[in-house]
Protein backbone atom coordinates (compact mmCIF):
# COMPACT_ATOMS: atom_id res chain seq x y z
CA UNK A 1 0.00 0.00 0.00
CA UNK A 2 1.32 3.42 -0.63
CA UNK A 3 0.84 5.27 2.58
CA UNK A 4 2.07 8.54 1.54
CA UNK A 5 -0.65 8.72 -1.27
CA UNK A 6 -3.07 7.35 1.39
CA UNK A 7 -1.99 10.12 3.95
CA UNK A 8 -2.33 12.75 1.13
CA UNK A 9 -6.04 11.63 0.35
CA UNK A 10 -7.13 11.00 4.27
CA UNK A 11 -5.30 14.45 5.38
CA UNK A 12 -5.58 16.71 2.24
CA UNK A 13 -4.04 19.89 3.68
CA UNK A 14 -2.03 21.20 1.13
CA UNK A 15 -0.37 24.07 3.57
CA UNK A 16 1.07 21.64 6.08
CA UNK A 17 4.36 22.72 7.81
CA UNK A 18 6.83 19.55 7.73
CA UNK A 19 6.43 18.09 11.21
CA UNK A 20 10.01 18.31 12.06
CA UNK A 21 10.14 22.43 11.75
CA UNK A 22 7.67 22.56 14.70
CA UNK A 23 11.13 21.66 16.86
CA UNK A 24 12.49 25.03 15.67
CA UNK A 25 9.41 26.74 16.09
CA UNK A 26 9.13 25.36 19.33
CA UNK A 27 12.53 25.27 20.88
CA UNK A 28 13.22 23.75 23.79
CA UNK A 29 13.38 26.67 27.20
CA UNK A 30 16.45 28.57 28.33
CA UNK A 31 15.81 27.68 31.73
CA UNK A 32 17.83 26.80 34.98
CA UNK A 33 18.84 22.92 35.31
CA UNK A 34 16.17 21.28 37.19
CA UNK A 35 13.20 23.82 36.51
CA UNK A 36 10.31 22.44 35.77
CA UNK A 37 7.69 23.38 33.14
CA UNK A 38 3.87 22.61 34.50
CA UNK A 39 0.56 23.55 33.55
CA UNK A 40 -3.50 23.63 33.92
CA UNK A 41 -5.21 22.50 31.44
CA UNK A 42 -8.96 22.51 31.81
CA UNK A 43 -11.65 22.06 29.20
CA UNK A 44 -13.46 25.29 28.88
CA UNK A 45 -16.78 23.45 30.77
CA UNK A 46 -17.32 26.73 32.75
CA UNK A 47 -17.10 24.12 36.27
CA UNK A 48 -13.86 24.54 38.23
CA UNK A 49 -13.25 22.53 41.22
CA UNK A 50 -11.17 22.07 44.46
CA UNK A 51 -9.31 19.59 42.47
CA UNK A 52 -8.76 22.27 39.88
CA UNK A 53 -6.99 24.16 42.50
CA UNK A 54 -5.53 21.16 44.05
CA UNK A 55 -3.53 20.34 41.36
CA UNK A 56 -2.89 24.11 39.79
CA UNK A 57 -1.18 25.23 43.98
CA UNK A 58 0.75 21.59 43.30
CA UNK A 59 1.49 22.89 39.16
CA UNK A 60 1.85 26.09 40.76
CA UNK A 61 4.62 25.62 43.87
CA UNK A 62 6.68 23.18 41.30
CA UNK A 63 7.29 25.64 38.81
CA UNK A 64 8.17 28.29 41.13
CA UNK A 65 10.17 26.94 43.89
CA UNK A 66 12.76 25.39 40.97
CA UNK A 67 12.73 28.69 39.08
CA UNK A 68 10.11 26.99 36.23
CA UNK A 69 7.05 28.04 34.14
CA UNK A 70 3.32 27.49 35.00
CA UNK A 71 1.25 28.32 32.09
CA UNK A 72 -2.38 28.00 31.16
CA UNK A 73 -3.90 25.64 28.44
CA UNK A 74 -7.20 24.91 26.98
CA UNK A 75 -8.06 21.83 25.98
CA UNK A 76 -11.12 22.70 23.77
CA UNK A 77 -11.30 19.53 21.97
CA UNK A 78 -14.50 18.81 21.90
CA UNK A 79 -16.31 21.84 21.14
CA UNK A 80 -20.15 20.60 22.35
CA UNK A 81 -18.81 21.18 26.37
CA UNK A 82 -17.74 24.69 25.79
CA UNK A 83 -19.17 27.68 27.69
CA UNK A 84 -18.30 31.37 27.01
CA UNK A 85 -16.45 33.15 29.68
CA UNK A 86 -15.41 29.52 31.08
CA UNK A 87 -11.64 30.67 30.51
CA UNK A 88 -11.94 34.03 32.13
CA UNK A 89 -13.80 31.88 34.85
CA UNK A 90 -10.82 30.00 35.47
CA UNK A 91 -8.27 33.17 35.32
CA UNK A 92 -10.43 34.88 37.75
CA UNK A 93 -11.25 31.99 40.29
CA UNK A 94 -7.26 30.88 40.31
CA UNK A 95 -6.60 34.83 40.76
CA UNK A 96 -8.64 35.01 43.83
CA UNK A 97 -6.61 32.05 45.65
CA UNK A 98 -3.18 33.96 44.34
CA UNK A 99 -2.74 31.55 41.47
CA UNK A 100 -0.87 33.30 38.92
CA UNK A 101 0.35 32.00 35.48
CA UNK A 102 3.22 32.82 33.98
CA UNK A 103 1.73 32.40 30.56
CA UNK A 104 -1.28 30.91 28.55
CA UNK A 105 -4.47 31.31 27.32
CA UNK A 106 -5.92 34.60 28.06
CA UNK A 107 -2.42 35.89 29.76
CA UNK A 108 -0.84 39.07 28.88
CA UNK A 109 2.94 38.00 28.76
CA UNK A 110 6.08 38.29 27.01
CA UNK A 111 6.58 34.74 27.53
CA UNK A 112 3.77 33.63 25.27
CA UNK A 113 5.82 31.75 22.78
CA UNK A 114 4.46 28.51 22.91
CA UNK A 115 0.84 29.04 21.84
CA UNK A 116 -1.59 29.15 20.72
CA UNK A 117 -2.83 28.20 23.97
CA UNK A 118 -6.22 26.62 22.75
CA UNK A 119 -6.42 23.33 21.23
CA UNK A 120 -8.95 24.01 18.14
CA UNK A 121 -6.45 26.53 17.39
CA UNK A 122 -3.52 24.11 17.02
CA UNK A 123 -5.38 22.08 14.56
CA UNK A 124 -2.83 22.06 11.36
CA UNK A 125 -0.05 21.11 14.06
CA UNK A 126 -2.07 17.48 14.66
CA UNK A 127 -2.85 16.74 11.39
CA UNK A 128 0.85 17.15 10.01
CA UNK A 129 1.60 14.92 12.90
CA UNK A 130 -1.61 12.37 12.55
CA UNK A 131 -0.16 12.40 8.29
CA UNK A 132 3.47 11.70 9.47
CA UNK A 133 1.82 8.61 10.87
CA UNK A 134 -0.09 7.45 8.36
CA UNK A 135 2.90 7.45 6.17
CA UNK A 136 4.65 5.70 9.25
CA UNK A 137 2.25 2.89 9.16
CA UNK A 138 1.55 4.00 12.63
CA UNK A 139 -2.27 5.30 11.85
CA UNK A 140 -5.22 4.36 9.63
CA UNK A 141 -8.57 5.55 8.87
CA UNK A 142 -11.69 3.99 10.28
CA UNK A 143 -15.31 3.95 8.85
CA UNK A 144 -17.21 1.92 11.34
CA UNK A 145 -20.65 4.09 12.61
CA UNK A 146 -21.78 4.80 15.92
CA UNK A 147 -24.36 1.95 15.27
CA UNK A 148 -21.44 -1.07 14.61
CA UNK A 149 -19.40 0.02 17.58
CA UNK A 150 -22.32 -0.40 19.85
CA UNK A 151 -22.72 -3.79 18.69
CA UNK A 152 -18.60 -4.78 19.17
CA UNK A 153 -19.17 -3.06 22.84
CA UNK A 154 -22.43 -5.05 23.45
CA UNK A 155 -20.59 -8.23 22.02
CA UNK A 156 -17.37 -7.72 24.56
CA UNK A 157 -19.80 -6.95 27.38
CA UNK A 158 -21.47 -10.27 26.88
CA UNK A 159 -18.41 -12.26 26.79
CA UNK A 160 -16.89 -10.09 29.90
CA UNK A 161 -13.80 -8.91 27.78
CA UNK A 162 -12.05 -5.73 27.86
CA UNK A 163 -14.14 -3.31 25.80
CA UNK A 164 -12.46 -1.27 23.20
CA UNK A 165 -11.06 -1.12 19.57
CA UNK A 166 -8.54 -3.64 19.54
CA UNK A 167 -7.41 -7.54 17.93
CA UNK A 168 -10.54 -9.22 16.04
CA UNK A 169 -12.41 -6.19 17.41
CA UNK A 170 -10.51 -3.78 14.93
CA UNK A 171 -12.44 -3.93 12.21
CA UNK A 172 -11.03 -1.33 9.97
CA UNK A 173 -7.12 -2.29 10.78
CA UNK A 174 -6.83 -4.37 7.96
CA UNK A 175 -8.56 -2.80 5.40
CA UNK A 176 -7.24 -3.18 1.82
CA UNK A 177 -6.13 -0.26 -0.16
CA UNK A 178 -9.43 -0.79 -2.47
CA UNK A 179 -11.73 -0.91 0.54
CA UNK A 180 -10.22 1.85 2.02
CA UNK A 181 -10.62 4.42 -1.35
CA UNK A 182 -13.87 2.40 -2.10
CA UNK A 183 -15.19 4.17 1.61
CA UNK A 184 -14.03 7.18 0.89
CA UNK A 185 -15.20 7.35 -2.99
CA UNK A 186 -18.51 6.70 -1.28
CA UNK A 187 -18.36 10.10 1.14
CA UNK A 188 -18.06 7.70 4.74
CA UNK A 189 -17.23 9.56 7.44
CA UNK A 190 -14.14 8.41 8.80
CA UNK A 191 -12.14 8.77 12.07
CA UNK A 192 -7.85 8.20 12.13
CA UNK A 193 -6.77 5.35 14.46
CA UNK A 194 -3.30 4.36 16.24
CA UNK A 195 -1.95 1.29 14.61
CA UNK A 196 -1.36 0.32 17.93
CA UNK A 197 1.98 -1.44 18.51
CA UNK A 198 1.83 -2.88 22.16
CA UNK A 199 0.67 -6.41 23.75
CA UNK A 200 -1.21 -6.19 26.70
CA UNK A 201 1.17 -10.08 27.54
CA UNK A 202 3.69 -7.07 28.19
CA UNK A 203 4.35 -5.08 31.58
CA UNK A 204 5.94 -1.53 31.73
CA UNK A 205 7.52 -0.02 35.20
CA UNK A 206 6.82 3.52 34.94
CA UNK A 207 8.13 6.20 37.63
CA UNK A 208 5.48 8.09 38.69
CA UNK A 209 6.90 11.40 40.60
CA UNK A 210 4.66 11.03 43.61
CA UNK A 211 3.73 7.10 43.69
CA UNK A 212 6.95 5.43 42.64
CA UNK A 213 7.31 2.65 40.42
CA UNK A 214 3.74 1.46 38.91
CA UNK A 215 3.42 -1.34 36.39
CA UNK A 216 0.94 -1.43 33.69
CA UNK A 217 0.28 -3.37 30.40
CA UNK A 218 1.04 -2.21 27.29
CA UNK A 219 -1.25 -0.11 25.14
CA UNK A 220 -3.09 -2.38 22.61
CA UNK A 221 -5.78 -0.08 21.80
CA UNK A 222 -6.64 1.63 18.50
CA UNK A 223 -7.26 4.49 20.00
CA UNK A 224 -8.93 7.43 17.94
CA UNK A 225 -5.90 10.49 17.41
CA UNK A 226 -8.43 12.40 15.19
CA UNK A 227 -12.10 12.86 14.97
CA UNK A 228 -14.46 13.11 12.14
CA UNK A 229 -14.19 16.92 12.36
CA UNK A 230 -10.62 17.03 11.66
CA UNK A 231 -9.75 17.98 15.51
CA UNK A 232 -7.59 15.74 17.79
CA UNK A 233 -8.71 13.54 20.80
CA UNK A 234 -7.31 14.49 23.82
CA UNK A 235 -4.55 11.33 24.14
CA UNK A 236 -3.35 12.97 21.20
CA UNK A 237 -3.50 16.69 21.45
CA UNK A 238 -2.01 16.21 24.80
CA UNK A 239 1.37 14.67 24.04
CA UNK A 240 1.86 17.26 20.86
CA UNK A 241 1.50 20.10 23.21
CA UNK A 242 3.40 18.91 26.15
CA UNK A 243 6.42 18.02 24.04
CA UNK A 244 6.12 21.70 21.95
CA UNK A 245 5.31 23.50 24.83
CA UNK A 246 8.32 21.54 26.46
CA UNK A 247 6.38 20.31 29.68
CA UNK A 248 8.54 18.59 31.99
CA UNK A 249 6.10 17.72 34.60
CA UNK A 250 2.37 16.60 34.20
CA UNK A 251 0.42 16.88 37.23
CA UNK A 252 -3.03 15.00 37.02
CA UNK A 253 -5.40 13.22 38.86
CA UNK A 254 -5.28 9.32 39.34
CA UNK A 255 -7.91 8.51 37.10
CA UNK A 256 -5.58 9.24 34.39
CA UNK A 257 -3.64 6.01 35.26
CA UNK A 258 -5.68 4.24 33.37
CA UNK A 259 -4.81 5.86 30.47
CA UNK A 260 -1.05 5.92 30.76
CA UNK A 261 -0.14 3.31 28.77
CA UNK A 262 -1.99 4.94 25.58
CA UNK A 263 -0.21 8.04 26.56
CA UNK A 264 3.25 6.25 26.48
CA UNK A 265 2.91 4.27 23.45
CA UNK A 266 2.28 7.98 21.58
CA UNK A 267 5.21 9.20 22.61
CA UNK A 268 6.49 6.72 21.74
CA UNK A 269 5.07 6.56 18.48
CA UNK A 270 5.42 10.09 17.64
CA UNK A 271 9.54 10.14 18.78
CA UNK A 272 9.12 12.30 21.95
CA UNK A 273 10.73 12.23 24.99
CA UNK A 274 7.87 11.52 27.67
CA UNK A 275 7.56 13.84 30.69
CA UNK A 276 7.50 13.17 33.75
CA UNK A 277 4.12 12.31 35.47
CA UNK A 278 2.84 12.69 38.70
CA UNK A 279 -0.70 11.57 39.71
CA UNK A 280 -2.17 12.90 42.81
CA UNK A 281 -4.67 11.32 45.03
CA UNK A 282 -7.93 11.80 45.31
CA UNK A 283 -9.90 13.96 47.65
CA UNK A 284 -11.33 12.35 49.80
CA UNK A 285 -14.36 12.84 52.63
CA UNK A 286 -15.98 11.19 55.85
CA UNK A 287 -19.51 10.47 55.18
CA UNK A 288 -20.75 8.71 57.78
CA UNK A 289 -18.52 5.88 58.79
CA UNK A 290 -17.14 5.61 55.27
CA UNK A 291 -14.36 7.45 53.36
CA UNK A 292 -15.24 8.27 49.63
CA UNK A 293 -14.29 10.46 47.16
CA UNK A 294 -15.79 13.98 46.84
CA UNK A 295 -18.68 14.32 44.53
CA UNK A 296 -19.66 17.26 42.06
CA UNK A 297 -23.55 15.81 42.38
CA UNK A 298 -23.72 15.44 46.41
CA UNK A 299 -20.66 17.80 47.72
CA UNK A 300 -21.27 21.80 47.10
CA UNK A 301 -17.60 21.88 48.47
CA UNK A 302 -16.18 20.67 45.35
CA UNK A 303 -16.74 24.25 43.55
CA UNK A 304 -14.36 26.71 43.99
CA UNK A 305 -17.75 28.63 44.02
CA UNK A 306 -18.49 27.72 46.80
CA UNK A 307 -15.44 29.02 49.09
CA UNK A 308 -15.74 32.30 47.18
CA UNK A 309 -19.55 32.53 47.78
CA UNK A 310 -19.14 31.51 51.45
CA UNK A 311 -16.46 33.89 51.92
CA UNK A 312 -13.45 31.87 52.74
CA UNK A 313 -10.16 33.77 53.49
CA UNK A 314 -8.31 33.00 49.90
CA UNK A 315 -5.23 32.40 51.73
CA UNK A 316 -6.68 30.43 54.07
CA UNK A 317 -7.83 28.19 51.46
CA UNK A 318 -4.15 27.80 49.87
CA UNK A 319 -2.68 27.24 53.08
CA UNK A 320 -5.28 24.48 54.16
CA UNK A 321 -4.72 22.78 50.54
CA UNK A 322 -0.81 22.76 51.12
CA UNK A 323 -0.93 21.19 54.86
CA UNK A 324 -2.28 18.12 52.26
CA UNK A 325 -0.22 18.51 49.64
CA UNK A 326 2.88 18.05 51.66
CA UNK A 327 3.04 16.20 54.59
CA UNK A 328 5.55 18.78 56.35
CA UNK A 329 3.70 22.21 55.71
CA UNK A 330 2.36 22.36 59.43
CA UNK A 331 5.78 21.55 60.66
CA UNK A 332 7.12 23.95 59.06
CA UNK A 333 4.38 26.67 59.93
CA UNK A 334 4.62 25.99 63.81
CA UNK A 335 8.56 26.52 62.82
CA UNK A 336 7.96 29.95 61.12
CA UNK A 337 4.96 31.25 61.91
CA UNK A 338 5.02 34.97 60.86
CA UNK A 339 6.97 33.35 57.37
CA UNK A 340 5.52 33.82 54.27
CA UNK A 341 3.91 30.60 52.48
CA UNK A 342 5.52 30.96 49.61
CA UNK A 343 9.32 30.59 51.45
CA UNK A 344 8.07 26.76 51.69
CA UNK A 345 9.94 24.31 49.94
CA UNK A 346 7.35 22.57 48.11
CA UNK A 347 7.81 18.94 46.68
CA UNK A 348 6.33 16.69 44.16
CA UNK A 349 7.48 13.69 46.19
CA UNK A 350 6.06 14.82 49.35
CA UNK A 351 2.49 14.63 48.06
CA UNK A 352 0.16 11.86 49.31
CA UNK A 353 0.47 8.17 47.50
CA UNK A 354 -3.27 7.62 49.27
CA UNK A 355 -6.58 9.20 49.23
CA UNK A 356 -6.10 12.68 50.80
CA UNK A 357 -9.11 13.17 53.40
CA UNK A 358 -10.43 16.84 52.87
CA UNK A 359 -11.82 18.08 56.36
CA UNK A 360 -13.86 21.53 56.02
CA UNK A 361 -13.71 22.13 59.65
CA UNK A 362 -9.90 21.70 59.67
CA UNK A 363 -10.29 24.77 56.84
CA UNK A 364 -12.60 26.75 58.65
CA UNK A 365 -10.16 26.74 61.74
CA UNK A 366 -7.23 27.90 59.39
CA UNK A 367 -9.84 30.48 58.29
CA UNK A 368 -10.62 31.99 61.07
CA UNK A 369 -6.72 32.21 62.06
CA UNK A 370 -5.51 33.77 59.53
CA UNK A 371 -8.58 36.92 59.60
CA UNK A 372 -7.55 37.04 62.90
CA UNK A 373 -4.18 38.12 61.71
CA UNK A 374 -5.79 40.93 59.74
CA UNK A 375 -5.81 44.87 60.64
CA UNK A 376 -9.13 46.30 60.82
CA UNK A 377 -8.61 47.85 57.39
CA UNK A 378 -7.70 45.18 56.00
CA UNK A 379 -10.35 42.82 56.98
CA UNK A 380 -13.07 45.48 55.99
CA UNK A 381 -11.19 45.18 52.31
CA UNK A 382 -11.65 41.43 52.76
CA UNK A 383 -15.69 41.56 53.37
CA UNK A 384 -16.50 44.69 51.63
CA UNK A 385 -15.48 42.41 48.66
CA UNK A 386 -17.55 39.40 49.66
CA UNK A 387 -20.67 42.24 50.32
CA UNK A 388 -20.15 43.92 46.59
CA UNK A 389 -20.27 40.41 44.86
CA UNK A 390 -22.69 38.48 47.08
CA UNK A 391 -24.02 40.62 49.91
CA UNK A 392 -27.40 41.85 50.15
CA UNK A 393 -28.59 45.78 48.90
CA UNK A 394 -28.62 46.11 52.71
CA UNK A 395 -25.10 44.58 53.16
CA UNK A 396 -24.18 46.97 50.60
CA UNK A 397 -25.55 50.29 52.34
CA UNK A 398 -23.72 49.05 55.63
CA UNK A 399 -20.59 48.97 54.06
CA UNK A 400 -20.72 52.57 52.37
CA UNK A 401 -19.72 53.86 55.96
CA UNK A 402 -16.15 52.16 56.36
CA UNK A 403 -14.93 54.05 59.52
CA UNK A 404 -18.36 52.86 61.57
CA UNK A 405 -17.58 48.96 59.97
CA UNK A 406 -13.64 49.64 60.92
CA UNK A 407 -15.00 50.54 65.02
CA UNK A 408 -16.94 47.49 65.00
CA UNK A 409 -13.77 45.34 63.32
CA UNK A 410 -11.88 46.45 65.91
CA UNK A 411 -13.74 45.24 68.84
CA UNK A 412 -14.80 41.92 67.30
CA UNK A 413 -11.08 41.15 66.10
CA UNK A 414 -9.72 42.51 69.40
CA UNK A 415 -7.34 44.40 67.83
CA UNK A 416 -6.59 46.50 70.79
CA UNK A 417 -5.66 43.53 72.98
CA UNK A 418 -3.15 41.24 73.27
CA UNK A 419 -4.87 38.33 72.15
CA UNK A 420 -6.97 38.74 68.70
CA UNK A 421 -9.87 37.34 68.61
CA UNK A 422 -11.09 34.62 66.21
CA UNK A 423 -14.95 35.20 65.64
CA UNK A 424 -14.91 35.63 62.42
CA UNK A 425 -14.66 31.99 60.43
CA UNK A 426 -15.63 33.36 56.79
CA UNK A 427 -16.70 36.74 54.77
CA UNK A 428 -20.55 35.92 54.86
CA UNK A 429 -20.52 34.67 58.81
CA UNK A 430 -18.54 37.63 59.61
CA UNK A 431 -20.76 39.98 57.96
CA UNK A 432 -24.36 38.23 59.98
CA UNK A 433 -21.78 38.33 63.03
CA UNK A 434 -22.02 42.31 62.48
CA UNK A 435 -25.80 42.41 61.78
CA UNK A 436 -26.92 43.89 65.27
CA UNK A 437 -24.86 47.11 65.36
CA UNK A 438 -27.63 47.98 62.66
CA UNK A 439 -31.28 48.66 63.25
CA UNK A 440 -32.44 47.15 59.99
CA UNK A 441 -30.78 43.94 60.64
CA UNK A 442 -31.20 44.06 64.67
CA UNK A 443 -33.39 41.10 64.92
CA UNK A 444 -33.35 40.06 68.64
CA UNK A 445 -34.83 36.84 70.08
CA UNK A 446 -34.95 38.04 73.51
CA UNK A 447 -33.97 34.43 75.86
CA UNK A 448 -33.57 36.02 79.05
CA UNK A 449 -33.42 32.95 82.02
CA UNK A 450 -34.69 35.13 84.79
CA UNK A 451 -38.29 36.62 85.32
CA UNK A 452 -40.02 39.81 83.46
CA UNK A 453 -40.01 41.81 86.96
CA UNK A 454 -36.22 41.17 86.97
CA UNK A 455 -35.47 41.73 84.09
CA UNK A 456 -37.41 44.81 83.52
CA UNK A 457 -35.57 46.35 87.20
CA UNK A 458 -32.33 45.72 85.46
CA UNK A 459 -33.03 47.91 82.21
CA UNK A 460 -34.91 50.14 83.77
CA UNK A 461 -32.23 51.44 86.33
CA UNK A 462 -29.13 50.69 84.24
CA UNK A 463 -30.64 53.32 81.63
CA UNK A 464 -31.28 55.52 84.26
CA UNK A 465 -27.28 55.41 85.02
CA UNK A 466 -26.44 54.75 82.07
CA UNK A 467 -23.73 57.00 80.19
CA UNK A 468 -21.45 56.61 77.61
CA UNK A 469 -18.43 58.44 78.87
CA UNK A 470 -18.08 56.07 81.65
CA UNK A 471 -15.12 53.84 80.42
CA UNK A 472 -15.41 49.67 81.10
CA UNK A 473 -14.15 50.39 85.17
CA UNK A 474 -16.92 52.94 85.83
CA UNK A 475 -19.56 51.03 83.38
CA UNK A 476 -19.00 48.10 85.28
CA UNK A 477 -19.38 49.61 88.55
CA UNK A 478 -22.90 50.84 87.80
CA UNK A 479 -23.85 47.44 86.87
CA UNK A 480 -22.53 45.96 89.82
CA UNK A 481 -24.68 48.36 92.04
CA UNK A 482 -27.66 47.39 90.56
CA UNK A 483 -26.80 43.30 91.16
CA UNK A 484 -28.02 43.56 95.32
CA UNK A 485 -30.77 45.36 94.01
CA UNK A 486 -32.26 42.42 92.11
CA UNK A 487 -30.78 39.74 94.29
CA UNK A 488 -27.99 38.76 92.65
CA UNK A 489 -24.21 38.95 94.03
CA UNK A 490 -22.13 41.94 93.15
CA UNK A 491 -18.72 40.09 93.48
CA UNK A 492 -18.24 36.54 92.22
CA UNK A 493 -16.71 35.44 94.99
CA UNK A 494 -19.74 36.15 97.50
CA UNK A 495 -21.90 34.08 94.60
CA UNK A 496 -19.08 31.12 94.75
CA UNK A 497 -18.94 31.36 98.74
CA UNK A 498 -23.02 31.17 99.29
CA UNK A 499 -24.84 30.60 95.86
CA UNK A 500 -27.88 29.53 97.40
CA UNK A 501 -28.32 33.46 98.83
CA UNK A 502 -28.86 34.93 95.34
CA UNK A 503 -30.30 34.54 91.88
CA UNK A 504 -27.17 34.69 90.99
CA UNK A 505 -23.66 37.13 90.20
CA UNK A 506 -23.17 40.18 88.74
CA UNK A 507 -22.39 38.34 85.46
CA UNK A 508 -26.14 37.32 84.94
CA UNK A 509 -26.70 40.97 85.71
CA UNK A 510 -24.48 42.34 82.65
CA UNK A 511 -26.31 38.91 80.67
CA UNK A 512 -29.51 40.61 81.10
CA UNK A 513 -28.52 43.45 79.68
CA UNK A 514 -26.14 42.21 76.81
CA UNK A 515 -29.08 40.38 75.67
CA UNK A 516 -31.35 43.48 75.43
CA UNK A 517 -28.76 44.92 73.52
CA UNK A 518 -26.72 42.66 71.51
CA UNK A 519 -30.04 40.23 71.14
CA UNK A 520 -27.18 37.13 72.28
CA UNK A 521 -26.25 36.23 75.67
CA UNK A 522 -22.51 36.09 73.82
CA UNK A 523 -20.85 39.27 72.54
CA UNK A 524 -17.55 41.04 72.68
CA UNK A 525 -17.50 44.24 75.15
CA UNK A 526 -20.66 45.36 75.93
CA UNK A 527 -19.37 49.04 77.32
CA UNK A 528 -17.64 49.46 73.50
CA UNK A 529 -20.74 47.99 71.78
CA UNK A 530 -23.36 50.30 73.19
CA UNK A 531 -20.56 53.35 72.72
CA UNK A 532 -20.49 52.16 69.08
CA UNK A 533 -23.94 52.41 69.17
CA UNK A 534 -24.48 55.34 71.04
CA UNK A 535 -26.91 56.62 73.12
CA UNK A 536 -29.73 57.22 72.09
CA UNK A 537 -29.57 53.23 70.32
CA UNK A 538 -28.18 51.83 73.06
CA UNK A 539 -31.40 52.94 75.77
CA UNK A 540 -33.88 52.27 72.52
CA UNK A 541 -32.98 48.89 72.94
CA UNK A 542 -32.81 48.54 76.80
CA UNK A 543 -36.74 50.25 76.62
CA UNK A 544 -37.85 47.51 73.81
CA UNK A 545 -36.54 44.16 75.72
CA UNK A 546 -39.04 45.44 78.35
CA UNK A 547 -41.17 42.53 79.34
Amino acid sequence: MDLKKLASALIPDNDLIDPDKYEEIYPERDLQKGAEVTRLAPSPTGFIHLGNLFSALADERTAHTTGGIFYLRIEDTDDKRKVEGAVESVIRSLNYFGIKFDEGAEIQSKLNNYGPYYQRQRAKIYRAFVKRLIEQGYAYPCFCTAEELDKVREEQNAEKLVTGYYGKYAKCRNLSEEEIYKNLQAGKPFVIRLKSQGDVSNKITFRDAIKGDITVTENDQDVVILKSDGIPTYHFAHAIDDHFMRTTLVIRGEEWLSSLPIHLELFKVLGFKTPRYAHTSSLMKIDGETKRKLSKRKDPELSLDYYRSAGYYPEAVVRYLMTILNSNFEEWELKNPQADWHDFKFRIDKMSRSGTLFDLDKLSDISRTEISKLSAEDCYAFLKGWVDEFGSQTDKLHFEDAAYIIKVLNLIMGTGGKKRRKDIERAEQGVRLMDYFFDDTFNPQYAFRFDDKTVNTVLTQFAAVYDPADDNSAWFAKVKAIAPQVGFAAEMSEYKQNPEAYKGSVSDVAEILRIAVTGSANSPDLCTIMGILGKERSLKRLNAALR
